[in-house]
């Protein structure tokens, strides 16, 4: 074996041997992943001034401490609609700021953590222990069920009192004996555009796939609207807006028209179906249509329309559910555009067109940053480096249907007009679903 060997930078090694430099070709191109939606939403409890994150896998173990309510509660509607089909929820409590609501307990006072209405629900006793005069047990209850215990010494021990999911203890020198005694005085905050705006620039700063305003104030729908326009275009951030009763002429904002009837007989309004849309519309993948899809536990509509009416809708970019022999379904998985303008095409009004499109926005910016920027020398091995992964990308979009017909030929990568540009050209057929059938029988 040669005396010789290993890596190279540049040529300019001085013993004879062999030096090997190891590239990977296509190993940094993974397909994003979609189903975070995110909501403003008012809500009686729960955290204030942030976005806080809620997982569909966590939604029923969490749900008492976070909302203050049974996951089945008529006070979390929204919460429950998005999460039927949203993987990850993000949420903006744009009541928040409201009065904490307290009393005094046993000699301490006790505040709830956070601010709203359902602060007024908790209360907090302190019962001399039963093994131990000198000791008391602390107990929160919510609703009459109990939430927290600990015990600790009459004399001095509210000190060491720790606060849990719903209150904070003050301190006292002596706790004294006293029954359940209900907290008062919470309050929500009241909602305006300046909380929305709040809200967004919160938003702004997460990573999400749809976001939706579940309400009607026309002012507020122009803030999103603006919002998702802005993101896409001038931030390079492909998001989806979900509005109800909204026309935005934008394939990045869905235009939601009717709502639907639970099984239980819940009327989830239009405005309200945005919830529901926001997180179907996230949780669907690149390759999947909502055309036609039930709404889930739906088993009507609140309006119903005529078959032109409906014609009326969709050329109007409005998205309707209809309802089906007990059930309510998406009529057709469109968009607000409706003005095809110069280098556009009329299937970007098809949302699984939309999501083939942004998700691969996304997943080559994603890609460029994590493993090329600053790393990788813009040089002939560089850029196909580069192509390789963008090939390799196409490939697994065109594994699953989301497009056709790619050939590696379809991207192009060459040196930009500086020494730091790197320019692309790239070529994408996106697949989307049936819904027409046009037949002819002959019959002899």
């Amino acid at each position: 074996m040669p005396i010789g060997g290993g890596s190279f930078t540049v040529q300019n090694k001085v013993l004879p041997g062999a030096y090997i430099n190891f590239v990977s070709m296509g190993t940094n191109a993974k397909m994003g992943e979609r189903g975070v939606a995110a909501l403003p939403l008012e809500l009686n409890w729960g955290p204030e001034g942030q976005v806080f994150k809620l997982d569909a896998a966590d939604f029923n173990a969490t749900s008492l401490k976070v909302f203050g309510y049974d996951p089945t509660d008529a006070n979390i509607l929204l919460v429950r609609e998005a999460m039927k089909r949203a993987k990850t929820l993000l949420i903006y409590r744009v009541n928040g700021g409201g009065t904490k609501a307290s009393a005094t307990v046993g000699g301490m006072t006790v505040t709830a953590k956070y601010g709203g209405t359902r602060g007024n629900a908790i209360k907090v006793a302190v019962i001399t222990n039963v093994d131990d005069a000198t000791k008391a047990d602390v107990v929160t209850y919510l609703d009459d069920m109990v939430m927290d215990s600990q015990t600790v010494a009459k004399s001095g021990g509210a000190a060491s009192l720790a606060a849990n999911d719903f209150v904070t203890f003050g301190t006292a020198a002596t706790l004294a004996a006293a029954t359940a005694t209900p907290l008062t005085g919470g309050t929500n905050a009241t909602v305006n555009a300046a909380k929305h705006t709040a809200a967004l620039t919160a938003f702004e700063v997460e990573t999400f796939n749809v976001i939706g305003y579940p309400g009607t104030v026309e002012d507020i729908k122009s803030l999103y609207a603006a919002f998702v326009k802005r993101l896409r275009d001038d931030e390079g951030k492909k998001i989806v807006g979900v509005l109800y009763g909204y026309d935005g002429d934008n394939m990045g904002l869905i235009n939601v028209k009717n709502g639907v009837v639970l099984t239980n007989g819940t009327t989830i309004t239009g405005d309200k179906a945005v919830a529901w849309v926001t997180g179907a519309s996230a949780g669907a993948e690149v390759n999947e249509s909502l055309t036609n899809t039930a709404y889930d536990d739906a088993v009507d509509v609140d309006i119903k329309y005529t078959k032109s009416q409906f014609e009326a809708a969709i050329k109007a970019g409005e998205f309707v559910f209809y309802a089906d022999y007990g059930k309510a379904r998406v009529l057709t998985d469109i968009n607000s555009l409706t003005t095809i303008g110069q280098n556009m095409s009329s299937d970007w009004v098809s949302n699984r067109v939309v999501r083939v499109m942004d998700g691969w926005a996304n997943d080559v910016a994603r890609i460029f940053g994590e493993s090329y920027i600053g790393l990788v020398t813009n040089s002939d091995t560089g850029r196909q480096l580069f192509k390789a992964d963008l090939v390799s990308l196409a490939l697994q979009y065109q594994s699953i249907d989301a497009i056709s017909n790619f050939k590696s030929d379809d991207i192009t990568v060459q040196q930009g007009d500086g020494k730091r540009d790197v320019a692309v050209d790239c070529a994408l057929q996106p697949n989307d679903s049936m819904e027409k059938l046009y037949m002819t029988v002959v019959v002899n």
